[in-house]
């Protein structure tokens, strides 16, 4: 490969923003970090190769801080990928790297240039339609007098049962169009009975009513959780993973 001069500088959001369209259309699945660089949770990189723009990155600076949660390239420069991503990693003093493992250019950058590498996340997809129905439970829309103790609903849609909430969820929309992320919790005394799985199928409807494609993600050591989403016809797609940035001589 011929000599390249690649510099790594920190920018604004509106600096990279059209580079994240095309990373977004490339990835073509929900990206769990998303949200990250719009909201100012992570501070954005762009990256020239010989003066010229060639792709961008991003480093937490709130959550999970010191960790590179996204990278791209433009297709010209993509063999220089390695270089570009160790200039990123020297210009912003990352300490960790983190991809999820249907993210091909983050995976190769993550086992090339991290060690002790984890799993921390499963990452679902809507696999197939289900036919559950609910134990005697209701479905519907919450109402603010459903969680009279909090400042706001714990949940757009819940199930109730015998005049008490057994189960409540909903689905988040700061992610990459069209996806949207499932979330749901059931009282401790309804847990095992599947309403869960149950809530998580109407949601599921009420998602792509809203023109939203559904997906989830739970942690790794959340055996209950899995299974749950499973049941209602989510299945894994990939796991997001992170290591520690190797040394110099590692």
């Amino acid at each position: 490969m011929p000599h390249m001069k690649i510099q790594a500088d920190r920018v604004e959001y509106a600096d990279v923003q059209k580079l994240r369209e095309l990373y977004r259309q490339e990835l073509n699945c929900q990206i769990i970090r998303d949200s990250f660089l719009s909201r100012g949770l992570a501070d954005p990189y762009l990256l020239q190769v010989d003066g010229r723009v060639g792709g961008y990155g991003a480093l937490s600076n709130k959550y999970d801080k010191g960790r590179i949660v996204e990278f791209h390239t433009l297709p010209y420069v993509r063999s220089a990928a390695l270089p570009m991503f160790r200039e990123l990693l020297a210009a912003s003093q990352a300490t960790h790297i983190e991809a999820q493992t249907n993210a091909p250019l983050m995976m190769l950058m993550l086992v090339d240039c991290a060690t002790n590498l984890i799993v921390e996340k499963v990452l679902f997809r809507d696999a197939f339609v289900t036919n559950l129905t609910s134990p005697g439970g209701q479905f519907r829309q919450a109402t603010s007098q459903d969680f009279p103790s909090l400042p706001e609903p714990s949940g757009d849609w819940v199930i109730e049962t015998d005049g008490r909430l057994v189960a409540w969820g909903g689905f988040l929309t700061h992610y990459n169009p069209p996806y949207s992320d499932l979330y749901m919790e059931a009282a401790e005394p309804a847990r095992r009975k599947g309403f869960g799985s149950f809530l998580l199928q109407e949601i599921k409807k009420k998602c792509y009513e809203a023109g939203l494609k559904p997906a989830a993600r739970c942690n790794a050591d959340n055996p209950a959780s899995r299974r749950t989403l499973e049941k209602a016809g989510m299945l894994p797609c990939g796991h997001l993973l992170f290591g520690e940035v190797k040394s110099k001589n590692g």
